[in-house]
């Protein structure tokens, strides 16, 4: 498993990353701009903040969320995620596979499992392990399922992350499988920001909240320690410590049978961390790759994913390859690299998963999916094709025990193809159809097209747009344009009963912009738009916005725009800078204030996205996409909706509230909306995210129709 990569899935996504603690929090200090008149907005649970969010909601809730329209497409989106007739999908853990289900019976979800013979059938029998909603209600906390790290190959022990109310902040307690209960007296770790991992049953590798000083200036461990059963996690003893402008530290054990290993991470900044090999003595050996690049170990296999051309040995390798070398030769200083995926300019690398003996890797060619097998011998790589998605479509594959078996899941879904789960094994035949996902709208009505549009600056942009067949291309069809741009995070095809339901149905269509700063076309497409480049993903949205336009698809009155988090910033901009091209915004869980936004939260996390603020010559370029400094009085802004949570300890709930009441104030049609629980996800359950997604729409149909 690549550790690295679970740091940046914390940190982004189209979610982003956090602080330590979400229930108090003042005012950050550092980066005070004197003219800033709401800076007591970022007082998260002040009384007086408290207190214009609860009138804000009353407003926006009282205007948006009281017809019988809402009502309705409430319902019929709560419909949508509580169907019990989702795909159950589940992870392999011993015999059992395990899956974490919420439904209307169960909002806060189920931790529960079942063989693979009952897995195969239409109604499986399920065993519950945990109950969310028994346990909330027996302790009197509002916990929301952060997952499990369950110990091989016995898989009885697990540590299990609960966090209140949906913030990042966690508990953490030991829970066995066998009794289905908690241990008692077994490891356990109050509320932070904690990092866990099994060494073995009498230890783990843990970096928390261990008193001042301990967490980076991100709100990361800064320390990795061992901690020893039924001793005080005071005295568990440093692994590694790291300096407080790194961006995590973190320490795992690969236990896998025969190659058991222990690792280090320093990440030091969003793209670049150090990985150590960890021995017996504690002796820490460097696994000498660049920083840029992403690393892995599987059994006797090191890969490499470069995120710049790297020499080594004599030869280049360009940034977005996927390399391999023998492990323990590699560590003894030998060089013998085997390119396993080399990009294109249309192909990039989406993801790849280990079998017990093979490799499947997951290729996108304009921004469609591609399988292929590989597998090691002696002296090469075979390769087969493991197939290709249906046009316009998404496919995926991953292994689900790489250390016993080849069997495998395999994914196919798209824009109007509801999800599909086969099963199969690798070298024996097809995979079978055992899952399907019922349809929540009729698709046949629609089609979908994919097309490109040249940018400012000549790059050729692709976007997806999802219409009626029969479309009149007359300039006035509802349109919403979705972005995101950022983090090399990719926008694939993929099916959406709720966007069926809340926008095609009533007769909208939808578009995905795969902008630069995504990773559509790998590393390169992402650093196109880094720090002083920012520009171009605002630039290539745009541009389809225009294309949209000039195709008399729709026009800037009917013409809408949507992101969260990153692409929350996008709206951002789109609704600054350009705001003549929309008729109406909806900026999600959005940074908007990045003047502030590295004291804000964990915004220390992003500097090497985004730029570091505090440095005058990069303020410099920072402020042209900053758009709470960029708003002005007296311009025509399209109406806009700003929507985020409390419990939001990522981004935190600061920006939107700063941007709605600076908006405000200035006379402009800026609308807010706070969910008290959730997270950077916005919803903590089903309810309050078909609630926040119908208030969105609603909101966007009044509008642009």
């Amino acid at each position: 498993m690549n550790h690295n990569a679970r740091w940046l899935a914390l940190a982004l996504g189209l979610t982003l990353a956090g602080m330590t603690h979400a229930h108090s929090f003042a005012p950050a200090t550092g980066a005070r701009a004197p003219d800033d008149t709401y800076l007591w907005l970022e007082d998260i649970d002040g009384n007086r903040a408290m207190d214009w969010v609860k009138q804000q909601d009353a407003t926006t809730v009282g205007d948006y969320a009281q017809s019988p329209a809402f009502k309705q497409l409430d319902a019929r989106l709560l419909e949508v995620l509580d169907s019990n007739a989702r795909i159950p999908f589940v992870q392999k853990l011993g015999d059992y596979y395990y899956n974490f289900w919420r439904d209307k019976a169960h909002p806060k979800g189920l931790w529960r499992r079942t063989t693979l013979a009952e897995y195969r059938k239409p109604e499986p029998a399920w065993e519950t392990v945990l109950d969310i909603d028994a346990l909330a209600a027996a302790e009197h906390e509002n916990w929301v399922w952060h997952g499990a790290q369950c110990l091989k190959p016995e898989y009885r022990r697990c540590l299990v992350s609960l966090s209140r109310g949906g913030a990042d902040a966690d508990v953490v307690r030991e829970f066995d499988l066998a009794d289905k209960a908690f241990v008692k007296g077994g490891f356990e770790l109050p509320e932070a920001k904690s990092q866990v991992a099994w060494a073995d049953q009498d230890h783990i590798f843990v970096g928390t909240d261990f008193g001042p000083g301990s967490m980076t200036e991100s709100s990361y461990p800064r320390i990795a320690k061992l901690w020893t059963r039924d001793t005080p996690l005071a005295d568990a003893t440093t692994v590694y410590e790291g300096k407080p402008k790194d961006l995590a530290i973190s320490a795992y054990r690969d236990l896998t049978p025969g190659y058991e290993r222990s690792f280090v991470q320093r990440a030091l900044a969003f793209y670049d961390s150090e990985s150590y090999l960890l021995g017996k003595d504690g002796k820490l050996t460097r696994i000498d790759v660049p920083d840029d690049a992403e690393s892995s170990v599987e059994r006797e296999w090191l890969l490499v994913e470069p995120r710049s051309d790297w020499q080594v040995g004599g030869k280049t390798y360009k940034a977005g390859s996927l390399l391999a070398a023998n492990f323990d030769d590699y560590m003894a200083g030998k060089r013998e690299i085997t390119v396993l995926f080399e990009p294109t300019e249309s192909t990039a690398l989406a993801g790849y998963s280990w079998t017990r003996q093979h490799l499947i890797l997951n290729v996108m060619d304009d921004v469609v999916n591609k399988l292929e097998v590989l597998t090691p011998t002696p002296g090469a790589w075979k390769r087969q094709p493991l197939g290709g998605a249906p046009a316009l479509s998404s496919i995926d594959a991953g292994g689900i025990d790489e250390d016993d078996s080849d069997d495998y899941f395999l994914t196919v879904t798209g824009f109007l193809q509801p999800t599909t789960l086969y099963y199969g094994t690798l070298g024996k035949g097809d995979a079978e159809a055992i899952k399907h996902s019922p349809a929540f709208f009729d698709a046949s009505k629609y089609q979908v097209s994919q097309h490109f549009v040249r940018s400012k600056d000549g790059t050729r942009v692709p976007y997806f747009e999802i219409a009626p067949k029969q479309l009149t291309l007359d300039g006035t069809n509802p349109t919403l344009q979705y972005g995101y741009g950022g983090f090399e995070i990719a926008l694939l095809p993929s099916y959406s009963g709720s966007i069926g339901r809340a926008w095609l149905e009533q007769g909208g269509v939808y578009v995905i912009a795969n902008i630069r700063g995504g990773g559509e076309y790998g590393p390169r497409w992402h650093k196109a738009a880094l720090k002083a480049h920012r520009l171009r993903a605002y630039e290539d949205f745009a541009a389809v916005s225009e294309d949209l336009v000039r195709r008399r698809v729709t026009s800037p009155k009917h013409l809408a725009a949507m992101g969260g988090s990153n692409g929350g910033l996008l709206m951002g901009n789109m609704l600054t800078l350009y705001p003549h091209l929309y008729g109406a915004i909806v900026s999600q869980v959005p940074l908007l204030d990045m003047k502030r936004y590295t004291h804000l939260s964990a915004g220390a996390s992003w500097m090497a996205e985004y730029g570091d603020p505090d440095k005058p010559a990069e303020w410099a370029w920072i402020r042209s996409f900053s758009p709470y400094q960029n708003v002005q009085p007296g311009e025509h802004y399209p109406p806009v909706l700003f929507t985020t949570s409390t419990r939001d300890d990522r981004v935190g709930p600061a920006h939107a509230r700063k941007m709605a009441a600076k908006m405000q104030a200035m006379g402009y049609d800026a609308d807010f909306y706070e969910n008290i629980e959730g997270g950077h996800g916005g919803a903590a359950d089903n309810k309050q995210s078909a609630f926040m997604h119908a208030l969105e729409y609603t909101w966007l149909w009044q509008h642009v129709k």
